[in-house]
């Protein structure tokens, strides 16, 4: 009953554990697909069309890069990106690769790109039996004294195969003879072979036997390795040395200084003398790199790290110590050491960029992939557990994937080149081990450009002075803007846009498109324009283009290219010349009369001042220079003459003075005849005071509406701009006898005043004026004493 019940509980723990091992492996063919290739196979050797597989479209392969990803330099798989197919890229070596593992797995990474998408493909790289078995020695001596019993048993070199699963060593053949058979002794999966004695030994009939040991692996065909065995019959050494255990554990961390000791074997031997005395050895059958990493003290039994150790090449060493005595056959003794290291924390994370976008557009949305990156660490459980972050700043993150230390770096936020064009990325990966290490990788990111910052120019409105007479196709100022993209979208071209005064502008004015220098087509005349103001425009190159304007005003400046104009006397032929009578008992002061005249240029250019050029008797009569006014500077005595010719000149006050001038004839006459005079003459004389009124009339009209019509210009520009642009025109009300040119007009903080000849007090002359602007002190008052171009009332 009891041998029932244990089958039933085995066969329910078999079932179980099948169970389980099928959820797993379905579990796992779900996440990747899985294909088997044999190892030796030629280059080109298909393995399975994995584009079909994963369901991606054949024709678009090519486009969106379908690659295998490998972190070492020499690929084994390659994929071809026309049909899909994975095939063998080199020659694969299962014992080379896998080291003689059980099973042999590779991971492949296959990328592709447009969207960006990696999957995992595992490849099962089969053995195929190309390796024989073969012993460390080709030749084994044994010792075996002659009293020992059959049934004893001598440890023969066990033969080694690379070659994994039914390749490797399945078992051992002896030679036939009539003293030994061979037994076989599995441990941890080694099959460990033994030479048995059947039959005693007869040292006197003979005292040496030859054998021959065949070890065949389970390949078809087999494969086989050969040892030859040479047994020596001793004389007695009854007692061999023994150890407490069969079989020792231990565990040291990997790492260790050199010299450490990490055991020390012990064995006794009951016999005395030589007989009785130890010494160790390490068995010559274990692996070249046992040899390379320990040592053992064959007097002390000490075992010493002689190689660097290191978990992740190999984390278990199998040891075989054997003990012998010095007796004649000496006797030996064995048993088994299994040193298993743990992990110390010394290999830092490894960063891997499996693909990377070095330009990101600078529209692109929160969200957008820049880069696929893995993370691995050599070391295991804590030591291997890995967190990855990016530590420098900018609008950038990481995104764990599906599988484990597989990230992507994604932006967060919204992208500007015109605050920050380039990104330096430092990824960094921590290990969790105790002291933790870390390793960091940076990358750079560009952001490109696009076109969203339209041309600015560096104030709006823009104020340019001119002064009129200028040359036809010359320059006469520029525009700049800038604009805060890169190339093309930065190219900026210029153009006129509307005008905004209605002064047929456009027809006087060219730019260049290329760098905003401003050309006039034709010269401008002050008396004719004063200021006009119109609108540039700056366009990018970009796609679609961006633009802004900008609005000009320009101001015409007044030059001294107009001369005096004689309003009174009437000119006639040319000349300007007038007769007056007046009585010969007038006292000193009277007024004759009054020389008018007109300049149509303002300040400096239009003040006029009167002088004496010509007269007969300069004791008689005297001219104010401002007015023009002639008056007597004392009475008349009968011995003046009767007649008296006085030439007057007019001249301006520009750096280059241009002038006129005007003859009076006074005549003296009686009293009596005067009056009579002065009847005859009422007439024609009204009709002259008309005429001139009349021209008067007309020259105020036309300077009054031209003034009108700048203060209506002024205060529109003053209600679309602001105060530091602004400019206000004022009109010089007051006029003595003349006609009054002075403009004042306000730019910023400051007053600036176009005058005539008598200035206000605490007034100065602007610099590159040409000497006809003023700046005034900010206080707004009329013009008191305004200085006017003279023109006599009639």
């Amino acid at each position: 009953m009891g041998s029932a019940k244990a089958a039933r509980k085995k066969e329910c723990f078999w079932f179980a554990f099948h169970l389980v091992l099928q959820l797993i492996v379905g579990k796992q063919a779900v996440a990747q697909n899985r294909y088997s290739v044999p190892e030796e196979v030629k280059d080109g050797t298909v393995v399975g069309n994995v584009a079909k597989d994963l369901g991606l479209d054949i024709s678009s392969l090519s486009d969106r890069r379908f690659r295998v990803i490998s972190g070492s330099k020499d690929a084994f798989f390659e994929v071809n990106q026309n049909n899909g197919i994975l095939y063998v890229h080199r020659k694969i070596d299962r014992e080379e690769l896998c080291e003689g593992r059980g099973a042999c797995l590779l991971e492949l990474k296959i990328l592709v790109e447009n969207p960006l998408e990696m999957h995992y493909v595992a490849v099962d790289i089969t053995d195929v039996n190309d390796h024989s078995p073969s012993f460390p020695e080709k030749e084994q001596t044994i010792e075996i004294a002659e009293h020992t019993l059959p049934g004893r048993r001598f440890q023969l070199h066990a033969a080694r195969d690379p070659d994994a699963g039914i390749n490797s060593i399945r078992t051992y053949i002896l030679t036939q003879n009539d003293h030994f058979e061979i037994d076989i002794r599995e441990s941890d999966g080694d099959k460990i072979p033994f030479l048995v004695l059947k039959r005693a030994l007869d040292r006197e009939q003979k005292d040496k036997h030859s054998l021959v040991v065949t070890a065949l692996d389970g390949g078809k065909p087999s494969r086989s390795g050969t040892l030859n065995v040479s047994v020596i019959v001793l004389d007695i050494n009854d007692n061999r040395p023994a150890f407490l255990q069969d079989t020792y554990q231990i565990s040291v961390k990997e790492n260790l200084p050199l010299g450490s000791l990490i055991f020390v074997m012990n064995a006794t031997d009951p016999d005395e003398g030589t007989n009785g005395e130890i010494e160790y050895s390490l068995a010559k059958t274990l692996r070249k790199n046992v040899y390379d990493l320990f040592e053992l003290n064959k007097l002390s039994g000490e075992i010493k790290v002689k190689g660097a150790l290191d978990y992740e090449q190999n984390d278990v060493f199998k040891l075989v110590i054997e003990a012998s005595d010095k007796g004649t056959p000496p006797l030996t003794g064995e048993c088994r050491l299994n040193i298993k290291l743990k992990d110390v924390n010394d290999n830092p994370p490894e960063i891997e960029i499996t693909s990377q976008s070095n330009t990101v557009s600078e529209d692109s949305i929160p969200g957008t992939v820049i880069s696929l990156l893995s993370v691995t660490d050599k070391d295991s459980g804590l030591n291997g557990k890995i967190v990855a972050s990016i530590i420098s700043n900018g609008p950038f993150e990481l995104k764990p994937s599906y599988k484990e230390n597989i990230y992507s770096v994604v932006t967060k936020g919204v992208l500007d080149r015109e605050e920050v064009s380039n990104y330096e990325l430092t990824i960094k990966a921590t290990d969790c081990g105790e002291p933790n290490l870390s390793s960091s990788q940076t990358f750079s990111i560009q952001i490109s450009d696009v076109n969203d910052n339209n041309p600015q120019f560096p104030e709006n409105p823009l104020q340019f002075y001119l002064s009129e007479n200028n040359g036809a196709g010359n320059s006469i100022f520029s525009v700049s803007a800038k604009d805060k993209d890169q190339n093309e979208n930065a190219a900026i071209s210029y153009r006129i846009g509307r005008e905004l005064n209605g002064n047929d502008i456009m027809s006087r004015l060219n730019i260049n498109s290329d760098n905003g220098q401003i050309f006039a087509l034709k010269s401008f005349d002050f008396e004719t324009l004063k200021t006009f103001q119109f609108q540039v425009v700056a366009s990018d190159s970009g796609s679609p283009s961006l633009s802004s304007n900008v609005t000009v005003n320009v101001f015409i400046l007044d030059q001294n290219d107009n001369a005096p104009v004689i309003l009174y006397p009437v000119s006639s032929n040319g000349s300007a010349e007038g007769v007056e009578e007046i009585p010969r008992n007038v006292n000193a002061g009277h007024l004759v009369t009054k020389v008018r005249a007109y300049d149509a240029d303002i300040g400096y250019n239009g003040w006029l001042l009167f002088s004496l050029q010509e007269v007969t008797d300069h004791s008689l009569f005297g001219l104010d220079r401002y007015t023009g006014q002639i008056r007597t500077l004392r009475s008349f005595t009968e011995t003046d003459e009767a007649e008296h010719k006085l030439v007057i000149l007019v001249k301006d006050n520009g750096n280059v003075s241009l002038s006129a001038t005007a003859t009076v004839i006074v005549k003296l006459v009686e009293p009596k005849e005067a009056f009579a005079a002065s009847d005859v003459k009422s007439a024609a004389k009204d009709d002259e005071d008309n005429n001139v009124t009349f021209y008067l009339m007309i020259t105020l009209g036309s300077v009054s509406v031209l003034f009108i019509i700048s203060i209506i210009v002024l205060i529109a520009m003053q209600c679309s701009k602001s105060t530091d642009y602004t400019s206000k025109y004022l009109p010089e009300t007051n006029y003595d006898g003349t006609l009054c040119h002075s403009i004042q007009y306000r730019s910023g903080d400051k007053r600036y005043m176009l005058v005539g000849p008598r200035m206000s007090i605490g007034s100065t002359i602007v610099p590159g004026s040409h000497a006809n602007t003023l700046v005034l002190p900010d206080r707004r008052r009329t013009c008191e004493e305004g200085f006017c171009n003279a023109s006599n009332d009639l």
